[in-house]
């Protein structure tokens, strides 16, 4: 069973047709590209998988599950629930909290305290808090983090806000992770060390990844198959080395002219 599949997934913004006909598969501990031309459709499937939007056509099944159709959708909090986070393009951390305050946000959707125990502040409150700054603690340990736990999350480098947002994103304990553009604004060495932080939290916390990005080294390096969407369109998948030969791929990025 996959661990995620849509059929036929389609999203219409009136008489634009942003996704027509989707069907990508990801099995379980994949590591698998969305790649494609500005455009393309590659954040409007990530908000359609999130719940963010509602498909006008089509399923999204994950785990075996029918998370959203269009009869049907659910809410982004309980997708994040069932298992599915991710990061976005534009890093979107809580700016003016702690690097640890960030971090345990994420690990309070799945308290089992009542709003009345965090009301009177009991025992069991207390004793689940405490877990939850240990375990946040251990995570930002990973990401080499812990030593700026209390700074304010705005006020750290571009790469580190980079790695805060992916750690608060597996402190919801995901089967899937979808990462929106990690290795935008990068430099080469910061990219270099991405990669082996992609591969390294697959192993770690036995994830599945989806992988929107531009950079092609990174995609290249990475991902064990790739699709290529176009127009809102997958025109390839494959591997990367058949990604890489593919004329409709080479024609989507330079266009048909400039490969005359």
């Amino acid at each position: 069973m996959p661990v995620l599949e849509t059929t036929d997934l389609t999203i219409r913004f009136g008489g634009l047709t942003a996704v027509l006909d989707l069907n990508i598969y990801l099995e379980a501990g994949e590591l698998v590209g969305l790649i494609g031309p500005n455009g393309a459709g590659k954040t409007t499937v990530f908000n359609m998988l999130t719940g963010v939007y509602k498909p006008s056509a089509g399923t999204i099944n994950f785990c075996g599950e029918t998370l959203c159709s269009a009869q049907h959708a659910m809410l982004p909090s309980l997708i994040s629930m069932k298992g599915i986070a991710r990061t976005f393009q534009n890093i979107r951390l809580f700016k003016e909290l702690s690097v640890l305050d960030n971090v345990k946000i994420a690990f309070h959707q799945h308290v089992k305290y009542s709003l009345a125990t965090s009301f009177f502040h009991t025992g069991r409150y207390a004793a689940e808090e405490k877990e939850i700054e240990k375990k946040a603690i251990e995570l930002l340990q990973l990401f080499d983090l812990d030593n700026k736990q209390n700074e304010q999350a705005k006020n750290l480098p571009y790469g580190e806000q980079r790695r805060l947002e992916i750690a608060r994103a597996l402190a919801t304990n995901p089967k899937l992770l979808l990462l929106d553009e990690p290795a935008a604004s990068m430099n080469p060495q910061e990219t270099q060390n991405l990669m082996e932080l992609i591969r390294f939290i697959r192993e770690k916390f036995d994830l599945t990844i989806l992988l929107i990005e531009h950079d092609m080294s990174l995609v290249m390096g990475v991902c064990e198959r790739i699709y290529v969407l176009d127009y809102g369109k997958v025109i390839a998948q494959g591997t990367p080395a058949e990604i890489r030969a593919n004329p409709k791929v080479i024609e989507a990025y330079l266009g048909g002219e400039n490969i005359a």
